[in-house]
């Protein structure tokens, strides 16, 4: 196919095979001012070009995080480079990418062993399904000690436990993208007291510089505050390095004040 031979635009309904979505739903998020088509056709069809394409896939990506159509709205608004938010979520991609390749080997290892009447090893049984996939990184910042001690305080607790935990962190973060969206201040009552929920979330956790007695928060929130930013699947929880930074804006306004 020649660059002649490449489509300027693509009808709605193309659109749609190609997303694996809804004529319905495409013309939905035109409503709500997410997706407008480049151009309408004098047969009222409704027409996408590229630009169009690259902010529906970016709309499709933060759905991918749990994010709903009005937070996802004031994210899109707020972005001040598309390409930026993507590179944000090709780390984050990669990163999940990794953890479901080790969980297809782990599979692939048990059903190999059942078939040959063979016993498998706990620790390839359950690969992938836990936190220990960042443990060198722990262990790099932060020290073995502190790995130890979060790593036996997550394996005391129960699916239940686990579960809840999650959520909770997952509902941190759609509250961060909130009040980032909302074009609130880092320095304003909403960003501080989330600020203060996310260092008492920190304190929880075993092992950390926040719940060790006497260690230094103050630079264990700081230090994490720029690594939101600096690292892409980090950033990637909060909608791309903008939402992070406002996390970091936030987070440093204050530790500076209050620890």
């Amino acid at each position: 196919m020649s660059i002649e031979d490449v489509p300027a635009d693509w009808s709605i309904q193309e659109v749609a095979v190609l997303a694996g979505t809804t004529s319905r739903t495409l013309r939905h998020y035109d409503s709500l001012g997410l997706l407008a088509p480049s151009r309408i056709a004098s047969n009222g069809y409704r027409h996408y070009n590229q630009a169009a394409l690259i902010r529906l896939q970016r709309i499709l990506l933060l759905r991918e995080l749990g994010l709903g159509l009005p937070s996802i709205a004031a994210v899109l608004a707020r972005e001040n480079s598309a390409t930026s938010a993507l590179r944000t979520h090709v780390a984050w991609l990669r990163d999940e990418q990794l953890r479901l390749s080790r969980l297809i080997t782990s599979v692939e290892k048990t059903i190999a062993a059942e078939a040959a009447g063979e016993e498998i090893m706990a620790k390839d049984m359950l690969d992938g399904f836990d936190h220990t996939h960042h443990k060198d990184e722990v262990e790099q910042r932060w020290g073995k000690e502190a790995y130890a001690r979060s790593d036996a305080w997550w394996r005391g607790m129960n699916s239940t436990e686990r579960d809840s935990w999650k959520e909770n962190v997952n509902s941190l973060n759609r509250d961060w993208i909130a009040v980032w969206s909302s074009r609130a201040t880092a320095s304003s009552t909403a960003a501080q007291e989330l600020a203060l929920r996310h260092v008492s979330w920190l304190r929880s956790i075993p092992g950390t510089p926040a719940a060790a007695p006497g260690g230094d928060v103050r630079g264990y929130i700081l230090g994490l505050a720029d690594m939101y930013v600096a690292d892409l699947r980090f950033a990637a929880n909060y909608g791309g390095q903008d939402g992070a930074a406002f996390v970091r804006d936030a987070l440093t306004f204050y530790a500076e004040r209050e620890i």
